[in-house]
């Protein structure tokens, strides 16, 4: 007599939290720390003088633009596969262990005293982590839904925040201990090959790998088309703009959050830990999206989350306060992943067919939004009359960003209804 079969969560539940865990650690490297380490070893790095503020706007753009590179690729490999028979049709769990070894070496090599290589070496770490964040979501939010459990996919976003709380408050104590920012590059670049250990038999299997657009899968070749739902182009590239705004409204703070602070509190004792309550937001933020009930409209929650961000740059606009950084940055941190999460469970839904291609679309239009930041505030602190001046009108800026993006998305949910889950 066959087992009487188990509800989907019971059978789930085994094999779930190892795979949403793995995409927390993953995103945790590939992204709090591959990525986001700049931001609190910044100030190390201005006060040991090997960069100053200019400088460090190029490398934190050299950084976005190879994320932009990386989300690009991901986003024509079909295409590429198509054209180019005999392509490797690698396994999205291999690319993924194979882009965290390279987050590894490459954060590693930052110790290196050798500034002019450090464009190139953030640029590479820029495409990695580009490529480990597509498909780590690709292969993450397909694994969890095929157990039955796909609001678990919010967990896997919580990553980028426990790396920016671990990164930042790494880093305080190094300041506490006068280290200099070289040896904090080489702490980060041994953690990461740690944290890739911990999740390195976790990630392999399944049938998400690299495939030529349109390939049929097999048995499939009988499926009707029309059964897919199609959206127009329009539909899509407004959707890219607003998730595009997201990238540009949070940058100037994430980038630059430590260096405001400073700027605005000069001797506190507090001003290493904006960066870390920032992570702290991101994390409890991605596990709230993971409660929040089935059925909602995904657009209308990003555009309340780019509401939450854009507050946030108020509060540190408002009052340049203890107060008013702390409130800032939670509010900054809370839709963070959130907004990533909710974008990429629309572009399942928009994209069912090519959805990984897609997420590496939105990534792009993200990363343009990032490259478009940095350089934005190095050309305003040279025409203002102080840095203080220049950071307040790129934060005006990059709040007015968001405030369009929710316009974008409530106008979205009202053009093109979506359907009733």
């Amino acid at each position: 007599m066959a087992p009487m079969a188990q509800p989907a969560d019971r059978q789930a539940s085994p094999g779930a939290w190892p795979i949403a865990l793995a995409g927390l650690v993953s995103l945790a490297v590939a992204m709090g720390l591959g990525r986001f380490a700049f931001t609190p070893l910044l100030p190390m790095m201005l006060h040991d003088g090997v960069v100053d503020l200019p400088g460090a706007s190029w490398l934190a753009s050299a950084n976005y633009l190879g994320y932009m590179l990386g989300a690009l690729l991901c986003t024509l490999q079909p295409w590429a596969w198509r054209r180019w028979h005999g392509l490797p049709l690698l396994a999205y769990a291999s690319l993924v262990r194979a882009g965290l070894l390279a987050t590894g070496a490459l954060t590693l090599a930052m110790a290196w005293q050798q500034p002019a290589a450090w464009p190139g070496l953030r640029f590479a770490a820029g495409v990695t982590s580009g490529v480990v964040f597509v498909y780590t979501s690709g292969w993450c939010l397909s694994q969890l839904a095929r157990l039955g459990v796909p609001g678990m996919g919010g967990i896997i976003y919580a990553g980028p925040g426990v790396g920016i709380v671990v990164s930042g408050l790494l880093a305080s104590a190094m300041v506490a201990g006068q280290w200099r920012a070289a040896s904090g590059w080489g702490v980060f670049g041994a953690l990461a090959f740690v944290l890739s250990a911990s999740v390195w038999r976790v990630l392999r299997g399944g049938a998400e790998r690299l495939a030529p657009l349109a390939e049929p899968a097999a048995g499939a070749a009988a499926t009707p088309v029309l059964q897919v739902p199609r959206h127009g182009p329009a539909e899509l590239a407004m959707f890219a703009l607003a998730y595009g705004l997201a990238g540009f409204g949070y940058i100037i703070t994430a980038t630059f959050l430590p260096v405001i602070a400073r700027s605005a509190l000069p001797g506190s004792a507090w001003l290493d830990l904006f960066w870390p309550i920032f992570g702290l937001g991101v994390t409890a933020g991605a596990l709230l999206a993971t409660r929040l009930p089935p059925g909602k409209d995904f657009r209308l929650l990003l555009a309340g989350c780019y509401g939450v961000q854009a507050l946030g740059i108020v509060a540190s606009l408002w009052s340049p306060s203890l107060a008013g950084f702390a409130v800032g940055s939670l509010l900054l941190g809370l839709p963070f992943t959130a907004i990533t999460f909710f974008a990429m469970q629309e572009a399942r839904r928009l994209r069912p067919a090519t959805a990984a291609s897609f997420m590496g679309l939105l990534t792009a239009t993200y990363g343009v939004g990032q490259i478009l930041g940095p350089p934005l505030v190095a050309q305003l602190l040279r025409r203002s009359a102080n840095a203080g001046a220049g950071f307040a009108l790129s934060l005006q800026l990059a709040a007015g960003a968001l405030v369009v993006g929710a316009a974008l998305y409530a106008w979205l949910c009202k053009a093109h209804p979506a359907p009733k889950r």
